[in-house]
C-alpha cells in the first residue's frame, strides 16, 4: 500500500502530532501559510484583511494540534509580562485570603496573572522573594501586611502599608476612626474596665491601631491599665493566638468586663478561653474582634467586630497598582478605606 504524504510527515516527525505542543512554525508549516500570516490570527492583531474562512481554518489547526503560545518570547518582545507578585504571611488567614480574593478578582478582569510568596514575617524572605518575583518578570508587587523597609524599583502597592515608600501606595484603614467605632460601643454599654490586645509587633497593623486606641480612649477619659494588657507574640494564624493570653490575662485576677481584641482570630481563642473558665460571653465579659472575617458571623456567640472591607481593599489595591502600571492617573502616595462597627452577639451591657 502506498504510503501518503501525510502519513510519512507524521512517521518521520516532520508532522506535529495532536499530543504533543506545537510550535508557530510547525503550524504554519502545516497550514502551507507564512508564519507571520499565523501569528496574526492567533494574537488578534486588529487591522489585518485575512479571509475569515482562513483565520477559521488556523484556530481549528491551533486547537487540533495543541499550539501553545510562546509567553515568554512574547513578553521580551513586548516588555509586558502581564505579571503581578504578591507578597503575604502566610496562606491560611481569614484576612489574607479575603484581601486575594479580592486582587485575584480584579487581576482576572485585567487579563494578568500573579505569583504569590508567602514569607511567614522573615525579612530575608521578603528580600529574597521580591528579587525573585522581578527577576520572573512581574511588572509590579501588592505587599499584604508585610513591612516593606526601601524602594523596590517597580511599581508597588502595600496593603496595610503604614510607611512612606517612594514608588509605594498604601492602602490602610483608618484606624482611629475604627478605635472610636469600637470603645465608643463598648463605653455606650456601661464598660469602663477594659482589656485590651497588642498585636505582633511584626504585623504592620499593630503599631497604628494600638496608638490610636490609646488615643481614643484618653478622649473618652478611659484608663488602659497595664496589668490588662496583653501582647501576641506568637506568628499564629488560628484562634490559639488568643487562648493562652486570655488565660494569663485571667491568672493576673485583674477584674474587667470588656476585651479589645487585636483581631477576630485572637477573639474567637479569648472567647473559648472565657468560656472554659465559665464566663459567659456577653453577659460576663463582652469581646469585640477587629477584621469581619467570615468566621465572625459563625462563632458562639457571634462576634461584634470592626469591618474592614477585605475584599474590596484587595480590589482597591490591584487598581492603584495597574494604574501604576499604566500610568492612567497620577498615582497616590496613600489611599485610607473607612471601617465599620458590625453589632453581633458577643458585646452587651456591662453586668450590674
Amino acid at each position: 500500500m502506498k504510503e501518503s504524504t501525510g502519513d510519512k510527515k507524521q512517521r518521520d516527525g516532520s508532522q506535529p502530532l495532536a499530543h504533543h505542543t506545537t510550535s508557530l512554525k510547525q503550524l504554519a508549516e502545516y497550514l502551507g501559510l507564512n508564519p507571520a500570516t499565523v501569528s496574526v490570527v492567533l494574537n488578534e492583531v486588529p487591522g489585518r484583511s485575512i479571509p475569515q474562512a482562513t483565520r477559521d481554518r488556523i484556530k481549528a489547526a491551533a486547537k487540533e494540534l495543541n499550539y501553545q503560545p510562546n509567553l515568554l518570547a512574547r513578553s521580551l518582545r513586548s516588555r509586558r509580562t502581564l505579571t503581578i507578585g504578591i507578597l503575604v504571611p502566610e496562606l491560611g488567614d481569614g484576612y489574607h485570603t479575603q484581601v486575594m480574593s479580592g486582587i485575584g478578582d480584579q487581576l482576572i478582569k485585567a487579563g494578568y496573572f500573579y505569583f504569590t510568596a508567602h514569607h511567614r514575617h522573615k525579612r530575608n524572605l521578603i528580600e529574597e522573594y521580591t528579587r525573585m518575583l522581578i527577576g520572573r518578570g512581574a511588572q509590579g508587587i501588592i505587599a499584604i501586611d508585610t513591612l516593606l523597609e526601601h524602594t523596590i524599583g517597580i511599581p508597588v502597592v502595600a496593603v496595610a502599608g503604614h510607611r512612606h515608600i517612594t514608588g509605594v501606595t498604601n492602602v490602610l484603614l483608618d484606624h482611629v476612626r475604627a478605635a472610636e467605632l469600637a470603645l465608643n460601643h463598648l463605653y455606650s454599654l456601661g464598660h469602663r474596665h477594659m482589656a485590651f490586645m497588642r498585636g505582633q509587633p511584626f504585623s504592620s497593623d499593630s503599631s497604628d491601631r494600638w496608638k490610636s486606641l490609646v488615643a481614643v480612649a484618653e478622649k473618652l477619659g478611659l484608663e488602659i491599665k497595664p496589668e490588662l494588657v496583653v501582647n501576641l507574640e506568637r506568628d499564629l494564624s488560628s484562634p490559639e493566638l488568643g487562648y493562652p493570653v486570655i488565660q494569663q490575662l485571667l491568672a493576673a485576677k485583674q477584674p474587667f468586663t470588656a476585651l479589645v481584641a487585636f483581631n477576630d482570630i485572637s477573639a474567637i481563642g479569648a472567647i473559648r478561653a472565657l468560656q472554659d473558665v465559665n464566663l459567659r460571653v456577653p453577659e460576663d465579659i463582652s469581646v469585640i474582634g477587629f477584621d469581619d472575617i467570615k468566621a465572625a458571623a459563625f462563632t458562639l456567640p457571634r462576634l461584634t467586630t470592626i469591618n474592614q472591607p477585605l475584599e474590596e481593599i484587595g480590589r482597591i489595591a490591584t487598581q492603584a497598582l495597574l494604574n501604576r502600571i499604566h500610568n492612567t492617573v497620577p498615582p497616590r502616595d496613600e489611599i485610607t478605606v473607612e471601617p465599620e462597627l458590625v453589632i453581633r452577639e458577643s458585646t452587651g451591657p456591662m453586668k450590674t
